[in-house]
């Protein structure tokens, strides 16, 4: 999961769905939550019964892992980006284009309000990731805390990846230099908005997963959808989309490979949920 939420694309909700821990995540996520709510509000004595009814036999280990991941990705991937920077986005491209199926197949049946949805959320993410970056290379850290608040979302709500968020918010680069050089400012301000969004949103994103689940999942396709605009390889300095240039050819035949390869990752996913759902 940790390295999922690296790759911008690639969801580290969808990997615990693939290895079955995503409910158990969501719903210690959900006691943590409580728990931090009610020590703010003095009701301490009821902080002990809502951690205990947290999973930790599954939460540790997965956050000791994903530190780990999110440690050696990041030392790799920022040098690709930064020396690669058509290569990268290529690579991007084809892994969100291709991982557009993961909340689109789980709407189930297309209704016209969610498809009208949908539509409406790809249109504004096409326009507002279209804007001029601001400056991105050394962002504030009034900017990180909000940035990273939404990017949290990605742990929710499989499909949506938190790396893809921060990179069409233009703080995917400085978050990996973060990480990569032990900013401490940064990465505290990160952490805070982190949890700031898991405060916000968690309990939320559950309720409009649970009573409006294909309209709330239809959005997040579009939104994907709309958002590939920040990863067209061919951009210039104010993400302005130019035409492919001479080595166009190596780039597209990359970005499909990629998106293969996450193809047959997704074929896998489908097989054990059929297989899961036999069993159950």
């Amino acid at each position: 999961m940790g390295a999922a939420e690296v790759v911008p694309g690639v969801s580290g909700g969808t990997v615990a769905l693939v290895v079955g821990v995503y409910e158990r995540l969501i719903a210690s996520a959900d006691h943590v939550v409580t728990a931090l709510r009610l020590a703010v509000t003095g009701r301490v004595a009821l902080v002990r019964d809502e951690l205990g009814k947290v999973h930790w036999s599954t939460v540790v280990p997965v956050l000791a892992g994903m530190v780990v991941a999110v440690l050696v990705a990041a030392r790799l991937l920022e040098p690709l980006i930064t020396d690669h920077p058509v290569g990268a986005r290529a690579v991007f491209f084809g892994l969100v284009l291709f991982s557009i199926a993961v909340p689109a197949r789980m709407v189930g049946r297309w209704a016209p309000r969610s498809a009208a949805a949908a539509v409406a959320a790809a249109v504004a993410a096409f326009v507002l990731t279209g804007l001029p970056p601001g400056g991105a290379a050394d962002p504030p850290l009034t900017v990180v805390v909000p940035a990273a608040a939404v990017a949290i979302c990605a742990l929710v709500l499989p499909g949506v990846s938190g790396s893809f968020l921060l990179l069409t918010l233009g703080l995917y680069q400085p978050t990996l230099a973060a990480v990569n050089e032990r900013d401490l400012a940064y990465l505290g301000a990160f952490a805070a908005g982190a949890a700031l969004g898991l405060g916000l949103f968690v309990k939320a994103l559950q309720a409009a997963l649970r009573r409006h689940h294909a309209l709330t999942l239809a959005v997040m396709t579009g939104l994907m959808a709309g958002s590939l605009r920040a990863l067209w390889p061919w951009q210039d300095e104010d993400r302005g989309l130019l035409a492919p240039d001479d080595g166009a050819l190596p780039m597209l035949a990359l970005a499909v490979g990629v998106g293969l390869a996450v193809t047959a990752v997704l074929a896998v996913q489908a097989r054990l949920e059929r297989r899961a759902a036999a069993g159950g």
